[in-house]
This record gives C-alpha cells, sequence and structure tokens, in this order.
C-alpha cells in the first residue's frame, strides 16, 4: 500500500449523485463527464427505466437463487432468445457480470494440458481467467498476427485458446479478427472475443466487431466460436452473456462455475436490458451520432496538435506516458468543469499514463466543443507539448 502511495497509484472512489448523464455531479461538484462507459445513453433511457420498473413489480427484486436452482425466469430465457437472433448465433447463456462469464468460460474451456494465448493488452478479467485455470498462459504482441502465429507454432502440441478483447478498453483499437480467425483454423485452436466495449456501439447493425469488418454480413459462429457481450457499456445496464453454438451453451450451463454457483442477474434487470437491445436495434442513429463525435473530435484534436492513438470507437486516448503528467492533465480538466479520467499503472504498462476520453451518443455539440476547448488550453499550459514534458500550473 505505501509503495503504491509513493508511487502515486492509488485508487480511489467518487461519490455520484443522480444518473450517468453527460453533466453529473460527482463529489459535490456538476461536471461534464467524459469517462463513462454509457456509449449510447441508454442507463437513463425512459423506456430501459421503465422496463426495469415493470420488471421489478413481476418478479420482485432479486431472482432468489441460482439459474439452476429456481433463479432462472421466462425474461432470462427471453433476453437469451433475443441476443441469439440479435448476435446471429444458437443460443446465448448470462452471467451476473462480464467478469464472471470471463472468468468462468476459460476455465470451463480449458484444463491442465491447455495452453491460453492472450492478447498482451487484454482486459484484467480475460488475463486473471487464465491464470485462474489450470492453463498455462501465455501472452503475444498486442494486435501482432506474427507473434500470434509464432506462439501457435511454439505451442501446437497443446490444445490452444486464442482470447483477445474484440475493442481495447485503454487503447480503443480492434483486434485483427480475419486474421486470428483464418491462424486459429490453420492451427486448430479456439477462438474466443470479448466484445465488452464494442456490442452495440459497432456495425451497422450495433453487432459490436463481429459486425465491422463487413457492412453485409456478420462473422458467424464457426469464425467466432466463444462471443462475450456485456450490459453494463452501451447497453447502460449491467450484467453479461456468452453466444455461439447450442453445444457450447449446454457445456458452459453444466461447468462454468461463476454461472452455476452465483445468484441469477435480477429479473427486473433482463427486462430493463431487453429495452436495450431493441433500442440498440431499433434506433441506429445512435451509433450514427457516436461516429460523428468521434470523428470530430478526433479532427478537432489533429488541429491541435494533439496526437490520440488510432481508434474509431468511443474510447479515445491521449498518452502521456508519466504518471503525474497524466494526473495532473486531468486534474487541471477538473477546473475546466470535464470530468476525464488518468489511467495510471496497473491498468496499464508502466511509462503508458493516458487520458482516456470516452464519447456517448447523448453528448452535445457544445460539450464536446467545451472539451476541446480545454484540450486546446491543456496543450498550452503543459510545456511544449503533452507528449513527456513537464507541466506547468500557470
Amino acid at each position: 500500500m505505501e509503495s503504491r502511495r509513493q508511487q502515486g497509484l492509488m485508487r480511489q472512489r467518487l461519490e455520484r449523485r443522480g444518473p450517468c448523464t453527460p453533466s453529473m455531479s460527482v463529489n459535490g461538484h456538476t461536471r461534464i463527464s467524459f469517462c463513462s462507459n454509457d456509449y449510447l445513453g441508454l442507463s437513463n433511457h425512459p423506456d430501459v427505466v421503465s422496463a426495469f420498473f415493470d420488471g421489478a413489480r413481476e418478479y420482485g427484486v432479486g431472482s432468489g437463487a441460482s439459474h439452476m436452482v429456481t433463479g432462472h425466469c421466462r425474461v432470462h430465457d427471453q433476453l437469451e432468445e433475443e441476443l441469439a437472433a440479435f448476435t446471429g448465433r444458437e443460443r446465448t447463456l448470462l452471467f451476473s457480470t462480464g467478469y464472471m462469464a470471463n472468468l468462468g468460460v476459460i476455465n470451463a474451456l480449458t484444463n491442465a494440458q491447455s495452453v491460453v494465448l492472450q492478447d498482451a493488452l487484454n482486459h484484467a478479467s480475460l488475463l486473471d481467467g487464465g491464470w485462474l485455470s489450470r492453463a498455462r498462459s501465455r501472452r503475444f504482441t498486442h494486435a501482432s498476427l506474427p507473434a500470434l502465429e509464432q506462439a501457435l507454432r511454439d505451442e501446437k502440441e497443446s490444445p490452444c485458446l486464442i482470447v483477445t478483447d474484440g475493442v481495447f478498453s485503454m487503447d480503443g483499437d480492434v483486434a485483427p479478427l480475419p486474421g486470428m480467425i483464418e491462424l486459429a483454423r490453420r492451427y486448430g485452436a479456439g477462438l474466443m472475443v470479448d466484445d465488452a466495449h464494442g456490442m452495440g456501439c459497432l456495425g451497422v447493425g450495433g453487432q459490436g466487431v463481429i459486425a465491422s469488418f463487413s457492412e453485409d454480413t456478420l462473422l458467424d459462429q464457426c469464425d467466432v466460436p466463444v462471443l462475450i457481450g456485456t450490459f453494463g457499456k452501451a447497453f447502460g445496464t449491467a450484467g453479461a452473456f456468452v453466444a455461439g453454438d447450442s453445444a457450447l451453451i449446454a457445456y458452459l450451463e453444466q461447468f462454468a462455475r461463476t454461472y452455476t454457483f452465483t445468484t441469477a442477474m435480477p429479473p427486473a434487470l433482463a427486462q430493463a436490458t431487453r429495452a436495450s437491445l431493441t433500442l440498440i436495434t431499433n434506433e441506429p442513429w445512435r451509433r450514427q451520432r457516436l461516429q460523428a463525435l468521434i470523428s470530430r473530435f478526433r479532427s478537432g484534436m489533429q488541429r491541435l496538435g494533439l496526437p490520440l492513438l488510432p481508434s474509431h470507437t468511443p474510447v479515445q486516448a491521449l498518452m502521456l506516458g508519466d504518471v503525474d503528467q497524466a494526473v495532473a492533465a486531468s486534474e487541471f480538466l477538473l477546473t475546466r468543469g470535464l470530468h476525464v479520467t488518468a489511467i495510471r499503472p496497473p491498468t496499464v504498462p508502466v511509462g503508458r499514463s493516458r487520458l482516456r476520453i470516452t464519447l456517448s451518443a447523448v453528448h452535445t455539440d457544445e460539450q464536446l466543443q467545451q472539451l476541446l476547448d480545454a484540450m486546446a488550453e491543456l496543450a498550452h499550459t503543459f510545456s511544449r507539448s503533452l507528449l513527456g514534458q513537464t507541466y506547468v500550473n500557470n
């Protein structure tokens, strides 16, 4: 603890009052937030809120038991069926959180003879899923197909499961799925994609990364046999699901311990998520608006000479490198009425601290311009540039 404190890496909770909206009260101060994952602005949508209340009136608040006892309700079935149709899979299975989904699936699909091949920048839940399983874990260079192929060659005598984020949560870039699919087939490996940050946001229909490589077709369950989606981002609710063929889901029902040995998702939450799915499907303008904001923000930052990491997703990262630099930049933006999180180790590697800006379809043009104006002031306030220089508090 003391070491983390001395390095300026202590995490602190903030207290929010009211719903998750672009303008929110945090620690008693109202600021414009550019750090939530409510990418489509659905967490406070009246249809979603109403569906939650309707579900609570019908089913009560808690589910009362695990899915395998008496916690599984008709609304869970309905949501699973609708998600299967949405993703073009035979079946889906609900989990209480994305973290639990990743741990449960990796543990169920591997054994002591297996090797889990992980992208170096995978989310902590994926990495933990590998480390906590009986399998041996190996990380390959981020988004590098040659590095992945070398790992597959090295491990050709062992059953391999390739695991990757769809959209990387701290950098915002997208996994090279077509190449990964080809390598998985060539070497007989499994492929698992966690699309927490792409589901709902990418693709014409909002199906995420499986829809982002072609306007006309989805990567199907033969291409991506294990697909993870979460509800805490674009869906605006909470929980997660895994999608795949019937055999996979039947197997996970029996052997995914984080599914079997925990209380089922509250039925009211499942009802609210069904409403979110309807909005995602029927309101493509939200994705279009989000993409327009992303393009405008990236163009504005380019004009300011502030290079962002490559990303066409809601996650935009301004690399600063130094921990103190990132924290100072975040604190400066707070003085301008903007909440933008400084991301530091251990969330990102040492020397890769950054501002992580996340955009939502419900940000206004005026709010985005306020952010760009503050970024221009920030660039001037920091000596020379924002890349590895010293903060000047003037």
